[in-house]
């Protein structure tokens, strides 16, 4: 039975609500989950990226919360509220005061001190480490909160899916040992299954780049729809999944060919790859691409840019996420021709060969392909036959190449495909990258002194509210499943005001409430159409509808949200009769869906 913990009487009926629906959304509303989150008046946007809950929406939210909260204490987690608003100083003590880029948010206090508006929270629990922590004994431990979050993020899109300010829930996995993390990593990975089944979210994990975060292992769970900014790479042989940012793809290994000299041959108006191909008649995969970036290095002594001269084989393209990995860069942009032309290279003629005091990066496919066609530094010219290791080097040696849809699986050879998706949670093994900068260290069985191994797992509560509503909603409106639901049940009286309908529809509310079941109560002096129209909008689970016309026969209407099934109960069943249909449901969500094992077993086989 769903219980009652949120308060009055007068929320509860639709002539006391807040919140009014809307007929239409803006014009500048794309995706489904957002018009009808803002129709059904549970949003509404204040300013890019900001966004406020009204009644309806903040109780879907309270749902979601406490499934988190479940979920998150059955497998050890205590819960702790952290500030958002934190001293920079722990942020310059790991550095990130300097890593992470404007999204971070920064202001002074009134005494002139450097602040940070929280986006996450390692260093303060790395800083309650180090106040807390002393021995082994206590550990392992789990804290989490659900908080909320800035990140000043350029691009605010898609409602709640991409915002500004957001809620999260973070849990932090505190251990002694790295197999202690790899189990708390595993019971996470299984929790956050059990959580996205519970809402009704079909999702996938996939491999994911620990980005800022840090760490060397990380996965994404993610929604898969059209509106997801992500691109994921799957195989339906093996089950490999990836983001494309760290994806990787099995590079046929090219045919040996003894190194031939290197020659200067002259190619007017082939500076693009395609047109050096179709010039020289060769695939492009005999072909070495020069791409420039300039990379935000961060530093002891702030962040300082470097120039990056990038070989990939011509039949690639460069992934970004990559290269910023291989050579420690906060972000990359796109060398201009000033610059590109200030190291001795010439634009659309470029390579390594030659050039002094650059730093290079060489994918490592490069390595494998002989002879390869590259840029002779001199317009209107290229060089045959350039080899890495003879002709050239590379400061960095990386797999920097960017995969591709249809090729082939790194772990079968299978064709990859590809899909969108909404990252709508994350994990990461972070170690000790935070314990360390700020001391958080305990003291080992023998007494000496180790840095507590750190664990980071987040869930976007407003992004996760925004996927359920874009899974599940129809022509009509939302289509809540009943465990996020924000009532199980609408009860939409009909007939005036001083009708039979309102005494019995009053009493039904009541017996309703008695009985544990939350309603909203449409209560108000609307035609049929009106109401029916917005609890079609709203989409609680059951619509319990009071009208002269079925008391006649003895009977309430019941009607089921996702299926449109209508059906008379006898007004003395009623109340019986809708516990016996959310329990239903409660239950089918509950049997939904891939259990986390299956799923633990299809993702990196398991680790």
């Amino acid at each position: 039975m769903v219980i009652c913990v949120l308060c009055g009487e007068n929320l509860m009926r639709m002539t006391k609500l807040f919140s009014q629906t809307l007929r239409e959304a803006p014009a500048d509303v794309e995706s489904a989950n957002h018009r009808l989150l803002l129709r059904a008046g549970m949003i509404r946007p204040l300013a890019a990226g900001i966004f406020s809950y009204l009644p309806i929406g903040r109780r879907a939210m309270d749902k979601i919360e406490a499934i988190l909260r479940e979920e998150i204490e059955a497998i050890g987690g205590q819960e702790i509220t952290m500030p958002v608003v934190n001293p920079a100083d722990l942020w310059k003590e790991t550095r990130r005061w300097t890593s992470v880029g404007p999204e971070l948010g920064r202001f002074k206090d009134r005494g002139e001190r450097d602040m940070v508006l929280a986006m996450t929270h390692e260093e303060v629990v790395a800083d309650l480490v180090r106040s807390e922590i002393r021995s082994y004994r206590q550990l392992p431990a789990l804290l989490y909160h659900i908080q909320t979050k800035w990140r000043d993020d350029p691009r605010p899109r898609g409602g709640l899916v991409r915002v500004r300010e957001f809620t999260m829930l973070d849990s932090y996995s505190l251990d002694a040992t790295w197999e202690g993390l790899e189990a708390q990593y595993r019971a996470h990975y299984r929790a956050y299954f059990n959580i996205f089944h519970r809402c009704g979210l079909p999702v996938v994990a996939v491999q994911a780049d620990p980005g800022m975060m840090g760490g060397q292992v990380a996965h994404e769970f993610m929604y898969l729809t059209p509106i997801g900014e992500d691109t994921l790479f799957f195989c339906d042989n093996c089950g490999y999944s990836a983001n494309r940012q760290v994806a990787r793809a099995r590079r046929p290994v090219p045919q040996a060919e003894p190194l031939a000299k290197m020659e200067k041959v002259a190619t007017p108006h082939a500076s693009s790859i395609e047109a050096l191909a179709d010039f020289l008649s060769v695939q492009k995969s005999k072909t070495a691409k020069a791409v420039f970036q300039v990379a935000h290095v961060p530093g002891p002594e702030g962040e300082r840019e470097e120039f990056i001269f990038v070989v990939v084989r011509g039949d690639t393209e460069v992934n970004e996420t990559k290269l910023a990995n291989a050579v420690g860069a906060r972000d990359l942009r796109p060398a201009t021709e000033a610059e590109i032309r200030a190291v001795g290279a010439a634009p659309g003629y470029a390579s390594p060969v030659g050039l002094k005091n650059v730093r290079v990066v060489v994918d490592e496919l490069v390595l494998q392909s002989p002879n390869l066609v590259a840029g002779a530094n001199e317009e209107g010219y290229h060089l045959l036959n350039v080899n890495y290791g003879r002709d050239y080097t590379g400061e960095i040696v990386a797999d920097v190449a960017a995969v591709e849809e249809g090729d082939p699986c790194p772990d079968c050879g299978a064709p990859l495909r590809t899909s969108r998706g909404v990252e709508v949670g994350n994990i990461f093994q972070l170690g000790t990258r935070y314990t360390e900068a700020l001391g958080g260290t305990f003291s080992d069985e023998n007494g000496e002194t180790r840095p507590v191994i750190m664990g980071s797992y987040g869930i976007g509560v407003g992004r996760l509210l925004a996927c359920i509503a874009e899974e599940h909603h129809d022509e009509h409106g939302l289509v809540w499943p009943a465990t996020v639901a924000p009532y199980p049940v609408h009860l939409v009286r009909l007939g005036s005001k001083t009708g039979a309908s309102e005494e019995a529809a009053d009493r039904l509310y009541a017996d309703l409430r008695a009985a544990g079941l939350e309603a909203l109560y449409d209560d108000r002096l609307e035609s049929p159409g009106i109401k029916f129209n917005d609890a079609d909008l709203i989409g609680l689970p059951l619509r319990i509808t009071v009208a002269e016309r079925a008391m006649k026969q003895g009977a309430f209407e019941f009607k089921r949200r996702r299926d449109g099934e209508v059906w008379l109960v006898p007004m003395a069943e009623a109340v019986a009769a809708a516990g016996r249909e959310i329990r239903g449901q409660l239950e089918e969500l509950g049997k939904a869906g891939k259990s986390s094992e299956e799923q633990w077993r299809t993702v990196d086989g398991g680790w």
